[in-house]
């Protein structure tokens, strides 16, 4: 149903299904089964909004980390943006809405050195030196502040699309609505990017779409139930707790429910500073349509399990601890799943390679029982761990049926059972830096992307893209034609194997243990230089160098205790700190106090037969370390 077709539809009521035979709660406070009186009709017209009309050339729904990775990649390779962003602030899950820590290839480091590259880290980095207090409010601030900080992105936030217009399987346009501001917009764009989550700018267009389990069948899934239902996982709230030094008594509002020793038997509680993901429910309801009561439930059952660590006597160690923050944003997992040329499965994950792989995924297939805590019988997951990191395709990650729609976030095409992996906020960053990217190259080049994906030629200018904006690719290494290093010669201080910084990889391959089985890295004492010569000048205006930032360790924003450990709030200690870059000898750019992993130096044009790169200090480590060295005309 359209806005249009809704508006029209007269009076409504949210009908919600009884709670099942597991769930054991007081009744609630209020009545669920209507959020509006049976004869209120919506206003005819918007009589007192202002109506603003936008052209650009990509349009992004959502601002969690999809969306905001999707935005600036777009960005930064020249497209005009525009970001949809219906809440007040952007990271999504990640956001001090919900306080999520981000997770992805690296499994909390279960699968250690396989740390996401590119605008992932390039954000996990700033928030770790200039956030050590670790303050979500400063998270959503970084993520603002990296938004409206690239000149081709116009931010709207609290604002909810909520129409699209299509024209010969095309979106055209789209409408969405901020009542703060009581502004109507139109906004066309060549593009489109669905990075909701809940995929409603496809629901709006009519993109083909699936929600629930697939059956075991259809793909032959060992992980799928036998027969297909509707169910997926359920939303979590979650609170912090800290330490006061005087006796913090807890009184249960009269809706908290009453929890039992018998209901924690597979759920753990060994800390309290930072809630529980295993207090999960709604996943057999309809998870959009039922918020409301989603909410009410997640939220009596984080009253009752507190309520027991504080008063059950259990855990008399909880004495002097009270809770300084509650979540009241249900944190989604799954919903709707727009479908693409390709659906990736568990046999995907497994072992699958492909011919346009754009981005990484590792954490395990993770899957919930849909009924959340109110199955205590049951334990809270179970998991899977794909042997490898596995490759994401980019005929996944746009729509079959609507020419110029992609989509990042756990709305990508993907069975049930190889959603429970991609929809981790790292795996969906990354999935975001490809298709904003992709779709700037659409935009240039005017294609769809489905006409991008099979033209090989496109799809390895595609990669190497995203290779040299530090994404990761499975088994693919720098190959562009137009980074002049590839044909230097390389020479430096000291230190075996120089002429790695241009072997096309930017990282050292891990062996189970996270210890390196490939190196792919140049390491000298400091201070070190390192030299790029060629047999005739050169024209060179961009110098670019990939530092090491330690994959080997955790890198995320976390209340939980037990994930500081090896997770260092400041610059990463292998990271070279100070240099300068030298073009023929001359200096072209100096740099103290880096923290970063990718660097990029643009200057005025230079003909120089060297570039050299002269180290002063890192961060702490006692070597200098380079994982490449580009440079451009």
């Amino acid at each position: 149903m359209n806005r249009r077709d809704f508006l029209n539809a007269g009076p409504y009521s949210l009908i919600v299904l009884a709670t099942d035979a597991f769930a054991q709660q007081p009744p609630a406070p209020h009545d669920f089964t209507t959020i509006a009186p049976a004869n209120a009709p919506f206003a005819p017209a918007e009589r007192h909004m202002r109506f603003v009309e936008l052209d650009t050339d990509v349009l992004v729904a959502g601002g969690g980390l999809a969306g905001v990775c999707a935005a600036i990649s777009a960005a930064r390779h020249g497209a005009r943006v525009v970001l949809v962003q219906d809440r007040s602030r952007l990271g999504g899950n990640s956001s001090s809405e919900v306080k999520m820590h981000v997770v992805g290839a690296n499994h909390h480091n279960a699968r250690p050195g396989w740390r996401e590259g590119g605008l992932i880290e390039e954000l996990r980095l700033a928030d770790a030196v200039n956030n050590p207090q670790r303050s979500w409010e400063l998270w959503d601030l970084l993520l603002y502040d990296k938004v409206v900080s690239e000149p081709n992105i116009t931010l709207l936030l609290e604002t909810t699309l909520y129409s699209a217009v299509v024209a010969n399987g095309r979106i055209t346009e789209v409408a969405a609505r901020c009542d703060k501001s009581e502004h109507l917009y139109r906004i066309r764009a060549k593009v489109f990017c669905d990075c909701t989550g809940d995929s409603r700018l496809g629901l709006e267009a009519g993109a083909e779409m699936r929600a629930g389990r697939e059956p075991r069948s259809e793909f032959n899934e060992p992980l799928a139930p036998e027969k297909p239902d509707n169910r997926t996982l359920g939303s979590s709230i979650l609170f912090t707790s800290r330490l006061y030094r005087t006796p913090m008594p807890f009184t249960p509002p009269a809706w908290a429910r009453k929890i039992t020793k018998e209901q924690l038997l597979h759920r753990q509680i060994t800390s309290w500073e930072y809630g529980y993901w295993w207090i999960e429910w709604g996943g057999d309801r309809d998870i959009i349509a039922d918020n409301e009561r989603i909410r009410f439930e997640l939220l009596s059952i984080v009253m009752g399990v507190w309520d027991y660590i504080k008063n059950s006597g259990a855990f008399p160690d909880s004495r002097y601890w009270a809770m300084d923050w509650v979540g009241m944003m249900p944190g989604k997992r799954g919903s709707r799943r727009l479908l693409g040329d390709h659906i990736l499965t568990q046999h995907d994950l497994m072992q699958a390679t492909f011919p346009d792989s754009v981005a990484i995924g590792g954490w395990p297939m993770d899957a919930h029982p849909p009924e959340g805590f109110d199955r205590p019988d049951l334990p809270p997951n179970t998991v899977l761990r794909p042997p490898e990191v596995y490759e994401i395709p980019l005929r996944s990650l746009y729509s079959r049926n609507l020419a110029n729609l992609l989509m990042a976030g756990r709305n990508i095409s993907a069975s049930y059972v190889a959603f429970t992996s991609t929809r981790v906020m790292a795996t969906c960053a990354v999935e975001g830096q490809a298709i904003g990217t992709a779709a700037a190259q659409c935009v240039e080049q005017r294609i769809t992307p489905r006409e991008l994906s099979r033209d090989p030629q496109r799809v390895a200018r595609l990669q190497q893209t995203l290779l040299r904006d530090d994404q990761t690719i499975k088994n693919l290494r720098n190959q562009d034609p137009l980074d002049l290093a590839r044909t230097a010669t390389i020479t430096a201080s000291a230190g075996a194997n120089p002429q790695l910084v241009i072997d096309g990889v930017t990282r050292n391959i891990p062996d189970r243990k996270g210890d390196p089985a490939e190196l792919h890295q140049w390491v000298a004492p400091l201070p070190a230089w390192i030299e790029l010569r060629w047999t005739k000048p050169q024209r060179i205006r961009t110098v670019e160098i990939t530092f090491d930032t330690g994959f080997k360790r955790q890198l995320t924003l976390s209340a939980q205790e037990s994930q500081q450990v090896n997770l260092l709030r400041a610059p990463q200690p292998e990271t070279v700190r100070d240099y300068r870059v030298l073009c023929g000898g001359r200096p072209v750019a100096e740099v103290m106090g880096n923290f970063q992993r990718k660097r990029r130096h643009s200057f005025a044009p230079v003909d120089a037969d060297t570039v050299r790169i002269e180290i002063a200090a890192s961060n702490g480590d006692p070597d200098a370390k380079i994982f490449e060295v580009r440079c451009y005309a």
